[in-house]
């Protein structure tokens, strides 16, 4: 994934990439599909203990990064969920985590996290209305020395099983994040269905659910720079995995051309063929690196962090979905089974197309940003 991985990087990656091959094989995750969380929690735990929900944090609740770069390592992991289509929380336990730890505030949560004992969910996206992607509408108003939630969260990943959410809201027009115990009452988890077999999404809504003050996550009001910074980490994650899926279906289909023959030649012989693969390897590469690019620029913080994860996904959105799709295209009818493995990273790609955005709204927010900065508004 990376352009200039280092020995430790190389050594953790091919170690999660051993795991996920043994652990959830294909078959595997056929067989996930039809339970309720979409993965085994001895799996996630496990999976915890290599490392998977460390690299955002600080190594005084048990995390810390192997070379200085980790979102560079974050989106290591990503990628080899994307190679192998795995299950489970990854985005949005590190999401959490990382927000926890950005704000100095619930250690003790963060050390359950990073040990894999429990699972948090960010609860950031709303169902979509007439102010557009990214608007909260969640309220959160004071009572006494309580805070009260109302409002509906949708889509949430791995609701069902998390013990903590991570909830924005609004008091007033200002934003605030706050932590919320799955379990509080007034807090309802609805199922929803997904294209993806293993991966788990719900609306949560919440009605009259009343905290603590000291749930609250950084400062009351003072929540947009960590959302914009989370939104980011989610972004990278989610590409990076797009990458991996892109990279699998490219090499399946490669190889799949050069063994089937057609008129006593290999597919991969044709030049009309020849030509599909050059436009599908050019998208690849591409990939790899905006998506290297803005995991760089994450974690230098970079001034055009912003535009580089937007444009990532805004291209990566767009090409992780063609490329697999004439991937399915090029196998013929085989392809189109459910029994060949191609459709479980199509299927990956189309899903983190929608989430955190689609491309169409992240290049009408990078167009935004370019105006302002240039003072055409």
């Amino acid at each position: 994934m990376l352009l200039d991985v280092t020995a430790d990087q190389e050594f953790f990656r091919a170690t999660t990439e051993k795991f996920l091959r043994g652990q959830v094989p294909a078959d595997e995750i056929r067989r996930l599909r039809h339970t309720e969380a979409g993965f085994d929690p001895e799996y996630w735990r496990r999976g915890a203990e290599l490392g998977w929900v460390s690299l955002l944090v600080d190594e005084a609740v048990g995390g810390g990064t192997i070379s200085g770069r980790p979102v560079a390592e974050f989106t290591l992991v990503a990628y080899e969920f994307g190679r192998h289509a795995a299950p489970g929380p990854l985005i949005p336990a590190n999401v959490v985590a990382a927000a926890l730890r950005d704000t100095g505030t619930h250690p003790t949560v963060v050390g359950e996290l990073v040990a894999g004992n429990a699972i948090g969910t960010w609860c950031h996206t709303e169902p979509m209305t007439r102010d557009g992607f990214g608007a909260v509408n969640l309220t959160i108003r004071r009572d006494g020395t309580d805070l009260v939630l109302d409002g509906v969260k949708r889509p949430v990943e791995y609701a069902g099983s998390a013990r903590y959410l991570l909830v924005t809201g609004r008091i007033g027009e200002a934003l605030t994040q706050v932590l919320v115990p799955a379990d509080a009452p007034g807090v309802s988890i609805t199922p929803l269905n997904s294209l993806d077999l293993t991966r788990r999404f719900a609306t949560v809504t919440f009605q009259n659910v009343r905290i603590p003050a000291d749930a609250v996550v950084g400062t009351i009001g003072g929540a947009d720079r960590q959302i914009e910074r989370q939104t980011q980490l989610a972004l990278a994650g989610q590409c990076a995995e797009t990458v991996g899926a892109m990279q699998t279906g490219f090499e399946m289909t490669m190889e799949w051309a050069a063994d089937r023959y057609s008129f006593g030649r290999p597919l991969a012989s044709y030049q009309a063929l020849k030509h599909r693969f050059a436009d599908l390897k050019s998208w690849l590469e591409a990939a790899h690196a905006i998506a290297d690019a803005a995991a760089t620029a994450l974690d230098t913080r970079a001034a055009d962090a912003a535009e580089l994860v937007g444009a990532a996904k805004a291209f990566i959105g767009v090409h992780g979905v063609e490329l697999l799709q004439d991937c399915v295209q090029l196998h013929g009818g085989i392809g189109l089974t459910f029994e060949h493995d191609l459709h479980l990273f199509l299927r990956r790609a189309a899903v983190n197309r929608g989430l955190y955005g689609t491309p169409a709204d992240h290049r009408q927010l990078i167009a935004d940003r370019l105006v302002e900065q240039e003072g055409l508004a």
